[in-house]
């Protein structure tokens, strides 16, 4: 298990990949300041909102005196409020997350760690408010600290399965989900159909190892969960490859049907791929 520092240090660097594959460094800036969103009332934001006539108190400066020309009327042009975005992010701390299928991968907690870190580096950088699902979100560069330290410092359940404190859904907060999902659907279906009640939005990433994606094992192997309730002795692996990898399909379209139903957004990524391909899907489901 990596320290705070190591993990930050690695988040960062994905963090830094993020403006490369996205079209330009410029167009990274400028979209990492989109942590405000439109609050449909006359305010101090930048966007257009409504022209309205001129009353008392407002000043000469304020007219729009283009507008103001093609009436017998003064007109002020109206800028949207905006507020900031607040965003929860939980990472799974089932027993499951810390397999890794070989010395070279990451295991899918450190993973999962790794894309927490850098997607809350990036929704801070752009003024919003992020937290540890089940925390307050905060804004500032110090808050990257303090979930660094809580995503390295959080347990390892003795358990196979693991879903989001019953405080994860908040009103006028976004919620992201990292876990490999293959444990009881049932909790975290619970968790959608509440979200798509409360109108939260949410984006799903299901982190999984390359074992896991291809299952490939031959000859007699003895399956067991990494909570050890779960265990299944074959002579023929390989003679089981076609169900698993049918289950997991089934998995996935049982989690993806219900993510558009709540109006979420699900995806997958393995530990074989760059952690970037990963960041920047989240940042685009989340952003666009």
């Amino acid at each position: 298990m990596r320290s705070p520092t190591e993990l930050r240090a690695g988040a960062e660097v994905a963090s830094a990949g993020l403006p490369a594959l996205i079209l330009s460094a410029e167009r990274l800036a400028a979209s990492l300041t989109v942590g405000t969103h439109g609050k449909r009332r006359a305010g101090t934001g930048e966007d257009f909102w409504q022209y309205r006539p001129a009353t008392q108190g407002d000043t000469a400066r304020s007219i729009d005196w283009r507008r103001s020309a093609r009436s017998d009327g003064q007109f002020v042009r109206d800028r949207e409020a905006e507020v900031a975005q607040s965003a929860a992010i939980w990472v799974s701390s089932a027993a499951g997350m810390t397999y890794a299928g070989g010395a070279e991968r990451p295991s899918k907690r450190d993973r999962a760690d790794l894309l927490a870190l850098s997607l809350a580096m990036a929704l801070l950088n752009g003024g919003e408010r992020v937290g540890l699902a089940g925390q307050p979100p905060r804004s500032g560069r110090i808050q990257a600290d303090r979930i660094a330290e809580s995503l390295f410092a959080r347990a390892v359940l003795a358990e196979d399965d693991d879903s989001p404190p019953p405080d994860a859904l908040r009103q006028g907060n976004r919620l992201i989900l990292l876990a490999d999902f293959l444990g009881d659907p049932e909790p975290i279906l619970g968790v959608l159909e509440k979200a798509g009640g409360m109108g939260v939005q949410g984006v799903m990433l299901q982190v999984l190892d390359p074992d896991e994606e291809g299952f490939p094992y031959d000859g007699a192997v003895l399956f067991r969960s990494a909570g050890g309730s779960l265990s299944h002795d074959t002579r023929d692996a390989a003679g089981l490859r076609g169900e698993y990898l049918s289950r997991l399909a089934e998995r996935r379209e049982l989690l993806s049907r219900a993510a558009l139903k709540a109006g979420w957004h699900f995806g997958m990524h393995d530990t074989a791929s760059t952690p970037a391909q990963a960041l920047l899907w989240l940042w685009s489901v989340l952003e666009g």
